[in-house]
């Protein structure tokens, strides 16, 4: 599903993030000691001896009127280790959001088999992919997603009380998390008061405050000038030095070239090189 974000950054709220990431990378070891610091252990893999993530055979099929089908991924098989920086790039429609959906638990494959930190994703519970969700996988889109009757505070701190973390420890997570962004001063602020930009500042304070071993983003940068681009992939490359799995969805080719590894998507299959 594509979603269209028409708000851009404000120049000023721009280079305050800019300076923001480029700070914390300066300071002692450069990554983010407030996620190390106090970040849960990770759920224990049902087989160790299986990757992060191993897909085999995914397809999706969506259907229309008439029962007319669009193919949006087909016979996705590839794994995803523990630790990687991985940008999955393709042109637009091959299949990048909805690749990502399904790496999330958003949404299911058509068929094939999905294991998840070694368990197979189809044996869960709703419940259970619930918590997997919650708990193991942190989503940056480009689509906010914010609750408006909630102020910023409590949109970034609602997800942790799905996780019984204590109020206290919401409390000190969410605030790291919107200093960390630059938003302190609006978290008493509504959605409805802040402009398009504040507003994916605050989806992305609300992704990395529960501290996710495995951050997913879809365009992240798509809206945004090259120099708060930049910044905002600063702050992914700081996650993973600290330790987390990172899948990228991007069409920039530096950002492309920065990964570990490239998983290149055209008409909802895996090719060994870009096309298009």
């Amino acid at each position: 599903m594509t979603v269209v974000v028409r708000a851009l950054f404000h120049p000023s709220l721009l280079a305050h993030l800019a300076h923001r990431c480029y700070a914390a990378a300066e300071e002692g070891t450069g990554t983010m000691a407030w996620w190390r610091r106090t970040k849960e252990p990770e759920a224990t893999p049902a087989d160790r001896g299986m990757p992060l993530i191993r897909l085999e055979g995914i397809t999706k099929i969506f259907k229309g009127d008439a029962d007319e089908e669009t193919r949006a991924l087909a016979d996705v098989t590839l794994d995803i280790d523990r630790g990687e920086y991985i940008a999955v790039a393709g042109p637009s429609g091959c299949g990048k959001s909805t690749f990502l959906s399904v790496l999330a638990l958003l949404d299911s494959p058509t068929s094939g088999r999905y294991w998840l930190n070694g368990r197979s994703v189809s044996s869960l519970s709703p419940a259970e992919r619930a918590r997997a969700r919650s708990v193991e996988v942190g989503l940056i889109f480009q689509s906010f997603n914010l609750i408006g009757d909630m102020s910023v505070f409590e949109n970034v701190e609602y997800p942790l009380t799905l996780r019984s973390v204590s109020p206290a420890e919401r409390r000190d997570r969410a605030m790291a998390a919107l200093e960390r962004v630059g938003l302190t001063a609006r978290a008493r602020q509504r959605p409805g008061q802040l402009s398009g930009g504040h507003q994916q500042l605050v989806a992305i304070a609300r992704a990395i405050a529960g501290r996710p071993p495995i951050l997913l983003a879809d365009e992240p940068t798509g809206n945004l000038d090259s120099k708060s681009g930049d910044a905002l992939m600063q702050m992914l490359a700081e996650l993973h030095a600290d330790g987390a799995t990172v899948c990228l969805a991007t069409h920039n080719p530096n950002y492309i070239a920065k990964a570990q590894r490239q998983i290149y998507l055209f008409d909802g299959r895996v090719v060994p090189q870009p096309v298009g």
